[in-house]
């Protein structure tokens, strides 16, 4: 399995374009075959910050992720959206445990 976090700031002047464009992002990407899980919310301590948490059974539904329309033009606003650098980490992960709490 292979987990995505990422982290944007978002322009507080763009802030209402940012979150509709990641709204469509998340519907169309947890659609895509390969895909366990795909969402985005925002930081609690920060409203103009974005988190998005991914999760893909392999590497090819990340790639195929990666190459979709949906991704792409998400990819080419971002510049236009964002208010400083996001940062990405990337997870390969061999076994998970929900955990009971």
């Amino acid at each position: 399995m292979i987990i995505i976090h990422a982290s944007f700031t978002i322009d507080p002047d763009r802030r209402e374009d940012a979150l509709e464009s990641l709204e469509d992002l998340v519907a169309a990407s947890q659609r895509e075959a390969g895909t366990i899980e795909y969402r985005a919310a925002t930081d609690v301590s920060d409203p103009n910050v974005v988190r998005v948490f991914e999760r893909y059974e392999d590497e090819a539904a990340l790639e195929a992720h990666s190459q979709s329309d949906h991704f792409e033009e998400f990819a080419g606003a971002l510049p236009e959206l964002l208010a400083g650098e996001p940062t990405v980490t990337r997870f390969d992960v061999d076994s998970s445990t929900e955990l009971d709490l």
